[in-house]
């Protein structure tokens, strides 16, 4: 056993990050590497010549104590900040207002922001695409496609990444934790973001839309510590999405937009697209998350702890904390 263990985690959202940071505060070496050109995962913000907006997760809610404690952290930090839009429910018999008093919060200056908090500190290597682990008697060895095998061995080896990404990276060297990852089935999601020379004097800061393409709308420039034009974005239905997955931006836009003209919006000065292909946990695995000590592998995220940012963060924690509870039985 190496009384100085090193962990490699893969994926920079924020279970990732959740683990990370977890085996650091027992006095873990962790590493962290992302496909990406940053971190937070579909906690992510666009920004463009004098505009930003959040085109993955819109908003969290804290529910668990534990997550509650670190969102109060990101909110000390400037990182986050709580957020009540004028919240509206449309649906075929009308628009009525939300009538809840969930909290929501978001990442401020944008949805990133609780991400790079927890990055700082923490060795992150973005543009690096995972290929080929592989279990030797010396640890783990890992391949990207940018770069070859890296230089260093593992100890353990973390998979935050969503479920159908970490099946081809699972089959070869742990057949059972492929299977579990698979039967999770994560739907795609268009979205659309909107740009105006103006504000839009309607009625409500967001809506969740229960009929026709759209299912989400919301005045994002409307958020805290959002700057900029007026933005606003739309995502389409997980069934919706899926049905036109492979179709051309323009097409999507055009419809998306036509939806939103038909909610009272207007034609937009601009406009971006971006398709998520993995963003909504349809049947999430049970547990949390998912470690094999035997072999120091191990999953996080949404995915297995119901689909949400908290999920996210929990499912991190949960992990990382397994994976200590089992170096620290070893050592006795």
């Amino acid at each position: 056993m190496n009384p100085n263990p090193r962990y490699l985690v893969i994926g920079a959202g924020l279970a990732g990050l959740s683990a990370a940071w977890t085996l650091c505060e027992a006095g873990f070496s962790v590493d962290v590497v992302d496909k990406s050109r940053g971190v937070g995962g579909r906690m992510s913000t666009r920004r463009g010549d004098g505009w930003v907006c959040d085109h993955g997760a819109q908003y969290f809610t804290a529910r668990d104590a534990g997550f509650r404690a670190e969102v109060a952290r990101w909110q000390k930090a400037g990182a986050a900040a709580l957020w009540s839009p004028r919240l509206v429910v449309m649906d075929s018999e009308g628009v009525r207002a939300a009538g809840e008093r969930t909290e929501r919060f978001v990442g401020v200056p944008g949805m990133t922001a609780p991400a790079r908090f927890l990055s700082e500190g923490l060795p992150v290597r973005s543009g690096m695409t995972v290929t080929g682990p592989r279990r030797e008697r010396t640890g783990w060895h890992v391949v990207c496609a940018e770069q070859g095998e890296l230089d260093e061995t593992f100890d353990g080896l973390v998979l935050a990444v969503p479920a159908p990404q970490a099946v081809p990276l699972l089959a070869p060297v742990s057949p059972s934790l492929a299977t579990a990852a698979s039967r999770a089935r994560m739907e795609g999601c268009w979205s659309v973001m909107l740009r105006f020379d103006q504000a839009l004097g309607l009625p409500f800061d967001a809506a969740f839309v229960n009929d026709g393409p759209l299912r989400w709308v919301a005045r994002n420039s409307g958020k805290p510590g959002r700057e900029g034009q007026e933005s606003w974005l739309l995502h389409a239905s997980a069934a919706w999405s899926e049905a036109n997955l492979e179709a051309d931006a323009d097409t999507v836009a055009q419809a998306l937009i036509d939806a939103f003209i038909a909610l009272g919006g207007e034609l937009p000065q601009s406009w971006s697209a971006h398709r998520w292909r993995y963003a909504i946990t349809e049947s999430a695995v049970d547990g949390g998350c998912l470690w094999c000590p035997e072999q120091g592998l191990g999953l996080c995220g949404d995915w297995l702890n119901g689909g949400r940012v908290e999920g996210a963060w929990l499912s991190g924690r949960a992990l990382g904390r397994e994976m200590v509870r089992s170096f620290q039985a070893l050592a006795r």
